[in-house]
C-alpha cells in the first residue's frame, strides 16, 4: 500500500458487538488503513437488543474533539466516513468539518452512508426524525464524493420513486447531479434476473474528463439472500466499499465484486455459527447475529470472488 492513507471515520461505537465504527476500523486496519474514530455514541451494545444503555456526543463535543486534532496539526486526511446520526445539528457539524478537511486537502474523499430508513414488505418508514431528510439532501450528499443508500434512501433523496432497473438509473444519475461521483444503491426490491433468492444493488460511477463531459459506468450485481436480519451490515458495507474503490480507483465493477463477495462470506459464517449457537429449531437472537468479523479476517483481506457484477 502506498504512503499512509488516513480515514476519518465518525459512527456509532458498541461495547459488545459490530455495528458503526466497529463494523468499520477492523475492516480498514485489515485493508492497510489508518483509522481515526471519532465515537458518535458509546452504547453497550445496538439498539435491536431488549436493552441498551450509554451516551450520546453532541455536535459541541464533536467539534471540541476536532478542535483538538486541529491545535496539533494532524486534521490532514484522505477519507472522511460516516453513517447513522439521529441528530440535525451534528450531522450540520459534519458537514462543516468535511468541507474544512477538504480545503487542508482537495483530493479527500468523503464516503457517506445516509442512514434514513429502509422497506418492510414493500412499505418504507424512516428510522430516524424527519427532518434530517433536508440536511442529507442540501448539505451532506452535495459534500459527499461517494454515497451508499438503500433503495428507500435513494428515493428520499430525489424524491423519486423507483419501480424498474430503468427508474433506479434514473435516479443515480439525479444522485450524481446532486455531488457524488460514485452512488451505489446497496439493496432494492427490484426483481432480480437470477430469481426471487437474490437482491440487486446497483452502481454507477461519473468520471469527468479534462473537456468537462463525462463518462458513466454502471453495474448490477446480484448476491443471494440470507435468511436473518443483521445490523451493521451497511457499516461494513460502506467501509469495505472505501478500502476497494481507493484500491480500484476506476473499476467500480471489481470494487463492487469484492464488496460485496467479503460482504456475502462474513454473513454465511455469521448465518452458519449463529444457528449452530442457537440449536436446532431455534431463531437465533441478537447476540448470536453478531456479525463474525474476527473470524472473517482473511476473507475481508483477500475476499474470493463469489459474487460477479454486470455491466449495463
Amino acid at each position: 500500500m502506498e504512503p499512509e492513507c488516513r480515514v476519518l471515520s465518525i459512527q456509532s461505537h458498541v461495547v459488545r458487538g459490530y455495528v458503526g465504527n466497529k463494523a468499520a476500523t477492523f475492516p480498514l486496519q485489515v485493508l492497510g488503513f489508518e483509522v481515526d474514530t471519532v465515537n458518535s455514541v458509546q452504547f453497550s451494545n445496538h439498539t435491536g437488543y431488549a436493552h441498551w444503555k450509554g451516551q450520546v456526543l453532541n455536535s459541541d463535543e464533536l467539534h471540541e474533539l476536532y478542535e483538538g486534532l486541529k491545535l496539533n496539526k494532524v486534521n490532514r486526511y484522505d477519507y472522511v466516513l460516516t453513517g447513522y446520526t439521529r441528530d440535525t445539528s451534528f450531522l450540520a457539524m459534519v458537514v462543516d468539518i468535511v468541507q474544512e478537511l477538504k480545503q487542508q486537502n482537495s483530493n479527500l474523499v468523503y464516503v457517506c452512508d445516509p442512514v434514513m430508513g429502509d422497506k418492510w414488505n414493500g412499505e418504507g418508514s424512516m428510522y430516524v426524525p424527519k427532518d434530517l431528510l433536508p440536511v442529507y439532501r442540501d448539505k451532506v450528499v452535495p459534500v459527499a464524493d461517494i454515497i451508499t443508500p438503500n433503495q428507500f434512501e435513494a428515493e428520499l433523496l430525489t424524491g423519486r420513486k423507483i419501480y424498474t432497473e430503468k427508474d433506479a438509473l434514473e435516479v443515480m444519475d439525479m444522485l450524481h447531479a446532486m455531488g457524488p461521483e460514485t452512488v451505489v444503491i446497496t439493496s432494492s426490491d427490484l426483481q432480480a434476473p437470477l430469481g426471487n433468492d437474490y437482491l440487486i444493488a446497483l452502481g454507477s460511477h461519473r468520471k469527468t474528463k479534462a473537456d468537462g463531459t463525462w463518462i458513466t459506468q454502471r453495474i448490477r450485481v446480484e448476491s443471494p439472500k440470507v435468511d436473518a436480519v443483521f445490523v451493521g451490515t451497511g457499516d461494513l458495507f460502506a467501509a469495505m466499499l472505501l478500502a476497494w474503490t481507493h484500491k480500484h480507483p476506476n473499476n467500480l465493477k471489481v470494487a463492487c465484486e469484492k464488496t460485496v463477495s467479503a460482504m456475502q462470506h462474513v454473513l454465511q459464517r455469521t448465518i452458519k455459527s449463529a444457528k449452530v449457537q442457537a440449536g436446532e429449531g431455534n431463531k437465533p437472537n441478537s447476540a448470536q447475529l453478531e456479525l463474525r468479523m474476527v473470524q472473517s479476517k482473511k476473507d475481508i483481506e483477500n475476499p474470493e470472488i463469489i459474487v460477479k457484477a454486470t455491466v449495463l
